[in-house]
């Protein structure tokens, strides 16, 4: 089933589409929920929440080319995973702006694999984590990650700075770069 049946499927709540749409991107979305939430039951309530609201939005996805559906629903579950951080009271620390800022290194050691820097990014403060995601994997700008999380522009910047030093230390702790 291409794209375009698939989605016009779901439109007509066809469970058979439903269930391949879902099958396809469960686990992708199941891991940027993680990365978010850093908590296996967590990840799986967003992943399930997400669908749950595209199935039920389905109606209001206009297609716009390949990938378009895939990013409709990737914001979808980003969102679940920010609501879930919200629910459960994981509030973001406001960064003092005058504080020095750290240097961090622009490389790491091409045979450090994906897991150790996934597993270093799980180890950031949730604060750091969200920002860090949000921007660097996910492609959020400072003004849309301060709008989606009540932060203003400069504490973005800020926790991203921190959330880059944080990590390059890490990594250099372990000997990674």
């Amino acid at each position: 089933m291409d794209e375009g049946e698939l989605i016009k499927g779901c439109k007509a709540f066809d469970a058979a589409a439903q269930k391949i749409l879902y099958e396809k991107y469960a686990s992708k979305f199941y891991g940027i929920c993680f990365r978010y939430l850093s908590d296996e039951a967590e990840a799986e309530d967003a992943v399930t929440e997400g669908f749950l609201k595209i199935f039920s939005k389905i109606n209001t996805f206009e297609y716009r080319g390949k990938g378009s559906l895939e990013g409709w629903m990737k914001r979808i579950v980003v969102n679940e995973s920010l609501m879930l951080l919200r629910k459960r009271k994981h509030h973001l620390v406001e960064i003092n702006q005058s504080d020095e800022k750290m240097k961090y290194a622009d490389s790491i050691d091409s045979n450090l694999i994906e897991t150790d820097i996934l597993e270093q990014i799980k180890k950031l403060p949730k604060g750091y984590r969200t920002v860090f995601n949000m921007y660097a994997i996910e492609g959020y700008s400072h003004k849309e990650i301060g709008e989606k999380l009540g932060i203003s522009e400069n504490t973005s910047k800020s926790q991203l700075s921190k959330a880059r030093a944080s990590l390059i230390k890490s990594l250099v702790h372990i000997g990674a770069i």
